[in-house]
């Protein structure tokens, strides 16, 4: 009786899944490839870090219905990304175009690398000019004696 139960425990999931999917028919197998390469190609609006593929928002559901009716009415790629910028704006593209309003998306990585080498050969001439030895002055030499018998004496009197 247990083992039922396990299997119906393992089954259902399973089964959910299934039901959830979302079944499109092509009459061309390139139209179904173009399809999933979009679909994958274009993020989900509403998970922001999600392909439409993945996505089970409605939204991302919405916009692959969009996806599919455009490929099945004979348009190309292109269109139908034209549709979706049109529409959404560049964000529903994991890949922008480079343009003034995307300057700072495509330069900023680089930006944050240029900064943090800044940083870093800044923090390391520091250090090394730090670490370099200061040559002292007679002065300073006698003083450093100085300092040197008052803490020997110290040290003596100490038990």
């Amino acid at each position: 009786m247990k083992m039922h139960w396990l299997a119906l425990l393992l089954i259902v999931p399973l089964w959910a899944g299934a039901a959830s999917m979302e079944l499109r028919r092509f009459d061309d197998p390139a139209k179904q490839e173009r399809y999933e390469e979009l679909i994958k190609e274009l993020r989900c609006l509403v998970c922001q870090n999600q392909a439409l593929s993945d996505s089970d928002a409605d939204l991302a559901k919405d916009l692959r219905d969009e996806v599919y009716r455009i490929i099945q009415s004979g348009k190309t790629d292109q269109e139908a990304v034209d549709f979706l910028v049109s529409r959404y704006g560049d964000f529903v593209l994991y890949r922008p175009p480079f343009k003034p309003l995307t300057l700072f998306l495509w330069g900023g990585p680089l930006l944050l690398l240029l900064i943090g080498a800044a940083v870093l050969w800044r923090q390391w001439r520091g250090h090394r000019a730090a670490a370099a030895p200061v040559a002292l002055s007679e002065a300073d030499k006698q003083r450093l004696q100085q300092l040197r018998a008052q803490t020997d004496r110290i040290d003596e009197d100490q038990p």
